[in-house]
């Protein structure tokens, strides 16, 4: 099982824009890598149609998205158009063919012994091939998250959650519970308080010592 801080597998593998080789892909940039258990499947459909859409807001972040299905890549060829004519966005990112389904094991979605080709499968088969991973310039896993077949996933999230992420690895800061960017943050328990006052000379609110909230400093 893959664990958050761990360095995010690298692999080589065919995608729908030719072989790629997935650290040399990330550059000095963030990735996000979504996977999925079958082409021309419903949900995924909607999901896929929807990134395309949001890829700006990702180059914006300075972050990179790529697909994965357990199919062949003349199938997420076939399947792209589906998407587009469907959903209204063309996918411009690469989609991993994943026919031998080597890199969601490597991933840890599925289990060793699931075999190692697509043929004779349903979505069903490889229903927990479905999860976000969100790797970060150091090449390491910053978020892991996992949805099943029957609930779309909430990408504006993913990028809220980048948002943060990348706030809190400038600054000394945390972000509560539902945060937006703008939204007020937490010093960090680490940060002490002779240090907080040379960042944050204005003070701070503190409903507790250890709940120190400033503005955010973006």
């Amino acid at each position: 099982m893959l664990l958050i801080n761990e360095e995010a597998p690298n692999f080589t593998a065919e995608t729908s824009q030719g072989t790629i080789n997935f650290h040399e892909w990330l550059g000095n940039g963030w990735g996000v890598l979504f996977s999925h258990p079958k082409d021309f499947t419903p949900v995924c459909t909607t999901e896929l149609g929807y990134m395309a859409g949001l890829k700006p807001e990702f180059e914006k972040r300075n972050c990179k998205i790529m697909g994965l299905s357990v199919d062949t890549v003349s199938s997420h060829t076939k399947w792209s158009v589906d998407i587009e004519e469907t959903q209204g966005h063309k996918v411009t990112y690469p989609m991993i063919g994943d026919q031998t389904l080597k890199i969601a094991k490597l991933y840890g979605m599925l289990p060793a012994e699931a075999g190692d080709t697509c043929e004779g499968r349903t979505a069903a088969d490889t229903a927990a091939v479905r999860t976000v991973f969100v790797v970060g310039r150091d090449k390491k896993i910053k978020l892991m998250l996992s949805y099943p077949m029957s609930t779309g996933r909430n990408f504006d999230e993913v990028l809220r959650v980048i948002d943060s992420m990348q706030l809190t690895a400038k600054h000394k800061v945390a972000t509560p519970v539902n945060w937006r960017p703008g939204d007020d943050v937490i010093i960090l328990p680490a940060v002490s308080d002779d240090e907080a006052k040379q960042k944050y000379p204005g003070g701070w609110k503190a409903p507790r010592p250890y709940l120190r909230i400033v503005p955010s400093p973006e």
